[in-house]
C-alpha cells in the first residue's frame, strides 16, 4: 500500500491544515469500518443527507451530536435480561460510533427515524458576509464617496 507524507502542505499552506489533517486521515485509515451501513446523497444544490441502516435499535438507543465540521452518529443497545436463543442471528445491534466531516457552513437541519433507517437532513448555508454582492460601477469624473466619509474621489 502506498503511503503519502502530507508534511509539505503543513509547511507551504496557511489555513489549510484542517483539510490536510482530513486527507491524512483518510489515507492512513487501515480499519475503514463498514459497519453500520450508509448512503450520502446530494438532493439538491445545497442539501444533503445521510441515510444510516439501524435496524434493531430504537429512538432512545440512538444519539446524533453535531460537533464543529463533525456529526456523530452513536448507538448503544440497551441490555435485556431476556434470554433468547439464536438459530441464525443476522441482524447486528452492537454498539457503533460513526463520524461524518462536514465541509465550512454545512448545519444538520434534521433527523428521523423510520422504517429502520436514520436519515440526517443537512444543507449548507453560507453567511450573507461570504456570498458574492454586486459592486455597482458609477458613472461620471467622480467616483461615489467612500462608505463612512463625506469626501468624493475626483478621477
Amino acid at each position: 500500500m502506498r503511503t503519502y507524507d502530507f508534511t509539505p502542505l503543513y509547511r507551504a499552506s496557511v489555513g489549510f491544515d484542517r483539510m490536510a489533517s482530513l486527507l491524512d486521515r483518510a489515507m492512513t485509515a487501515d480499519t475503514a469500518t463498514t459497519y453500520p451501513p450508509y448512503n450520502i446523497e446530494k438532493l439538491g444544490e445545497n442539501e444533503y443527507r445521510i441515510s444510516i441502516a439501524v435496524a434493531g435499535f430504537t429512538d432512545d438507543e440512538l444519539s446524533i451530536e453535531s460537533r464543529e465540521n463533525a456529526v456523530v452518529v452513536t448507538a448503544r443497545k440497551e441490555e435485556t435480561d431476556e434470554r433468547r436463543t439464536y438459530l441464525h442471528r443476522g441482524i447486528a445491534t452492537r454498539a457503533f460510533e460513526k463520524s461524518f466531516q462536514l465541509a465550512d457552513h454545512v448545519q444538520v437541519t434534521g433527523a428521523r427515524h423510520a422504517d429502520g433507517m436514520l436519515h440526517i437532513e443537512l444543507e449548507r448555508q453560507v453567511p450573507e458576509a461570504l456570498k458574492p454582492r454586486r459592486i455597482e460601477i458609477a458613472k461620471g469624473a467622480s467616483a461615489p464617496a467612500l462608505e463612512g466619509t463625506s469626501e468624493t474621489v475626483e478621477a
